[in-house]
């Protein structure tokens, strides 16, 4: 099986359908990630098969359940290496994105990388308690992948959302959502689901939705030293 067909068919195995233009995007971003890690750090994983699975499935996968409109508008907060961000524009390039992260070798590499898989998207170098200020209540969807702990994601992410939109935290299966609730009341929001589920070599996460029901104070997001000293 050649790498295009494998990522088809991993993607298969998650109830995903992928063109072969779509697996040649994947191939061409796996290649230049592993090539552009070797001098700015940009992920740990870089074996083939691992990649697949652990960034490009797993990204892609928890937005395919919640069957995301067309043309929704979703910052990603702390994109890192630009996932699930690239991953979601690859499969659906009607999304409109804006990734926000604070270290500029990575938006100088997001950049390229959306130029070279075709894709758009708005790069911001910035934090998000700063972005916050500019660009509040701006987007149908947050969203954040293993960023911090769900308290802390919170106060980060449901300021950028929209009232009626909602804040998606991709999070591993031992995350405790319950220590959110109070920060999630406070900010606006209410939990709409919980879903545990697996990848398809078996790893399990935690999809929590976050439906923004009414607007955040604009007090929030606080400085990085107060959320660290008193989370909510």
């Amino acid at each position: 099986m050649d790498m295009i067909d494998y990522i088809k068919s991993e993607f298969s195995l998650s109830g995903i359908t992928l063109s072969n233009e779509q697996a040649d995007k994947f191939l061409k971003l796996y290649d230049f990630m592993i090539s552009y890690n070797k001098n700015v750090n940009l992920t740990a994983i870089t074996g083939f098969e691992d990649v697949v699975v652990k960034h490009f499935i797993d990204s892609v996968l928890p937005f395919h359940s919640l069957c995301i409109k067309d043309g929704t508008s979703f910052i990603d907060v702390g994109t890192g290496a630009g996932f699930p961000s690239l991953p979601l524009l690859i499969y659906n390039n009607s999304l409109k994105c804006t990734m926000l992260e604070a270290l500029q070798k990575r938006c100088v590499y997001l950049e390229q990388a959306c130029r070279l898989v075709e894709v758009k998207a708005d790069i911001v170098h910035g934090r998000a308690e700063n972005y916050a200020k500019e660009a509040r209540e701006s987007f149908d969807i947050a969203t954040a992948r293993a960023v911090a702990a769900m308290p802390v994601l919170c106060e980060y992410c449901l300021p950028y959302v929209k009232v009626g939109g909602c804040f998606v935290a991709l999070k591993s299966i031992n995350e405790d959502v319950k220590s959110a609730e109070k920060a999630i009341s406070m900010l606006g929001g209410e939990i709409e689901k919980i879903e545990d589920y697996n990848i398809s070599n078996g790893d399990s996460r935690r999809l929590v939705v976050v439906r923004k029901i009414s607007h955040t104070p604009t007090k929030y997001p606080r400085n990085p030293s107060m959320i660290k000293k008193k989370p909510l």
